[in-house]
């Protein structure tokens, strides 16, 4: 129906943008510099709803929709938000509080650790590289996360790196997040040899291979491991996450952390935490 009156409509929002609770507790993480700044063209709120869409939606970033801010607003400022670590951060404070409110003590002491492989692009292929056990050329992300599923840490590579090669990395930056709590790290048998046990143990930390039955049939939900199998499922709602689409690493590092940060806040809101 023709706007008759001349009104200009009223904006509908999209499924992603958060509710008035969720950006009551997001501000205070991703408000670099003051919301009144004379620099500031575009309210805060609108720039992290746009970014959530783009995340979701999986769009190019020059087809973010005109009822949202311009791509290049919400591409300047994400990249503020990921070099800071905001994101990061703010899924650091909600894995704690869901897991106090999960009867659980606010630092793990288990993890578990997986990786997968995304296809390349035209945008990402001059760092991608070709895994030769997935047939696939792209990069790899390797996570840790906690018995919830929730995420701990993040790195990404080459897609031609091998998971063991990462331990060393990952279980240092998993003890940071945690205070140097976590004692054990499951894994699967991607992860074997001493060389990946000796450094997980310089980070004081056990690694204990969860292998295969013999007579396997079909699927099979492997003990401890199925965690981050399903952590993967969750990411799939994530179009963007689909494949490899970023031209530098850190955007796609921060993507991921972006949409855990939406799962957790999803998972805060139905506990009414926040």
């Amino acid at each position: 129906m023709s706007n008759t009156l001349g009104m200009k409509p009223k904006k509908v929002g999209y499924p992603s943008d958060v509710t008035d609770e969720e950006w009551e507790f997001c501000a205070p993480y991703l408000t670099l510099m003051r919301e009144d700044a004379s620099q500031r063209q575009y309210p805060l709120r609108e720039l992290y709803n746009a970014l959530r869409y783009f995340v979701r939606a999986g769009c190019t970033w020059r087809m973010l929709p005109n009822d949202l801010p311009p791509w290049t607003a919400v591409f300047q400022q994400s990249q503020r938000w990921f070099k800071a670590g905001s994101f990061e951060t703010m899924a650091h404070d909600l894995r704690e509080i869901l897991r106090v409110a999960s009867g659980r003590a606010e630092a793990p002491t288990a993890t578990v650790l997986d990786s997968r492989t995304v296809q390349s692009t035209p945008e990402s292929g001059a760092r991608s590289k070709y895994d030769g056990y997935k047939r696939k050329k792209g990069s790899k992300i390797h996570i840790a996360v906690d018995t919830l599923g929730h995420l701990l840490a993040l790195r990404v590579t080459p897609a031609n790196e091998q998971d063991r090669s990462q331990v060393q990395q990952l279980t240092q930056a998993v003890q940071e997040s945690t205070g140097q709590n976590v004692e054990i790290a499951y894994v699967d048998q991607g992860y074997t040899g001493e060389q990946a046990a000796q450094d997980a143990q310089s980070n004081s930390i056990k690694l204990q291979v969860v292998k295969l039955p013999q007579a396997k049939r079909g699927f099979v939900l492997l003990p401890r491991r199925w965690v981050v199998e399903r952590s993967f499922g969750w990411l799939s709602r994530f179009r963007r996450l689909g494949r490899d689409y970023e031209r530098l690493t850190r955007t796609l590092e921060g993507v991921h952390w972006l949409a855990f940060v939406s799962l957790l806040l999803g998972a805060a809101s139905r506990f009414t935490l926040i």
